[in-house]
């Protein structure tokens, strides 16, 4: 949920909780001039992708199955912590479809022949304090092959459910009327992302907004006003070159903002050695050094990631953690015929 993390958020205890409930929904549905969390955040973007930008559903050809974990602030309570596991696939070109025949009044299987059809789905949990967000994700990507090309175009409509754990508040005021009468500390939001990707033999861009309607967010009594899930703008590309037959270097760029101008980057440089181990630093431009290593093992893929806060919450947390895990399926022979193996 991004808008973006910079100071911890502690329990809150309410006097009443007008002073407190409408700040804590500022801080997580409004970004302009305030830290905030609206979308997730990941140091491993790259191996992310699909979750920034809904046209990455299926671009590489492989079927995969992704997790990430993470834990941001580790040492604070209720510090935010993120869930995701998602699915992608990329449909053949020499799959088979079902086709009811008009006049035989007959099912017939028919081949697919086109193989630009990238579907996705992810389902991603996420928690700051006494608000969690849980929601899931359905893609649908169509990928126009040019040459020794690529360009991807995703569309994800969305549903999450925002939950505020009245619970765990202590009221100064039992008659609040924040929590009076008909209180609901559940939301329902459904939502949709867009991207566009274009992708080259060794560089890609992409471009993606999220949360395209801006749904209303409610939580609390009926006649507190409506907050609204900001789009937010997402810009990520990258270069590979080699610098021997087995080390390859990869410059990186990720720029984000939300609908109120709240921009951020990351710039990461990360190293490949024979595609089978990488390593990497990143600067976020919030204050933020990011370490990553990862490695591959036949299909699955394994990475890590530490960010280090250079700002004094630094000397407070063990920083920031992420953890992915990916399998793929399809070996490159098999998944890029098709590709022109770009």
């Amino acid at each position: 949920m991004i808008t973006y993390q910079e100071e911890p958020k502690a329990k809150l205890s309410l006097r009443p909780a007008y002073f407190h409930i409408i700040p804590l929904l500022l801080l997580i549905l409004a970004p302009a001039g305030l830290s905030a969390q609206q979308m997730p955040l990941y140091s491993q973007y790259i191996q992310n992708g699909f979750l920034v930008n809904p046209s990455m559903a299926g671009e590489d050809g492989y079927t995969s199955f992704n997790t990430t974990v993470r834990q941001q602030w580790l040492g604070f309570t209720d510090a935010p912590q993120t869930y995701s596991a998602s699915w992608q696939t990329r449909l053949l070109r020499r799959s088979y479809r079902i086709v009811n025949h008009p006049v035989r009044r007959s099912n017939m299987l028919m081949p697919s022949t086109k193989g630009r059809v990238g579907l996705g789905a992810y389902i991603i949990n996420d928690v700051n304090g006494n608000v969690a967000r849980t929601g899931i994700s359905f893609t649908y990507a169509y990928h126009i092959i040019m040459n020794n090309r690529q360009l991807s175009f995703g569309l994800a409509p969305k549903f999450f459910q925002y939950r505020l754990y009245d619970q765990n508040l202590s009221l100064g005021d039992a008659r609040d009327p924040v929590f009076s009468g008909n209180f609901h500390s559940v939301a329902y939001c459904p939502d949709a992302d867009f991207g566009v990707h274009f992708r080259g033999y060794d560089y890609f861009v992409g471009f993606a907004v999220s949360n395209l309607l801006q749904t209303a967010v409610v939580l609390g009594s009926g006649d507190q006003p409506d907050f609204k899930s900001f789009r937010h703008y997402w810009l990520m590309g990258g270069y590979k070159f080699a610098l021997t037959n087995e080390f390859f270097m990869e410059p990186g760029l990720l720029l984000k903002t939300s609908e109120n101008w709240n921009p951020q980057g990351d710039l990461s440089l990360k190293f490949y050695y024979e595609d089978q181990f990488w390593a990497g630093l990143s600067y976020r431009t919030n204050g933020s050094l990011i370490a990553m290593f990862g490695v591959r093992i036949e299909g699955l893929y394994l990475g890590y990631s530490f960010d280090y806060t250079l700002s004094k919450i630094g000397s407070y947390s063990f920083g920031s953690h992420e953890i992915t895990m990916s399998v793929k399926l399809g070996s490159n022979a098999r998944r890029y015929k098709w590709l022109n193996r770009y």
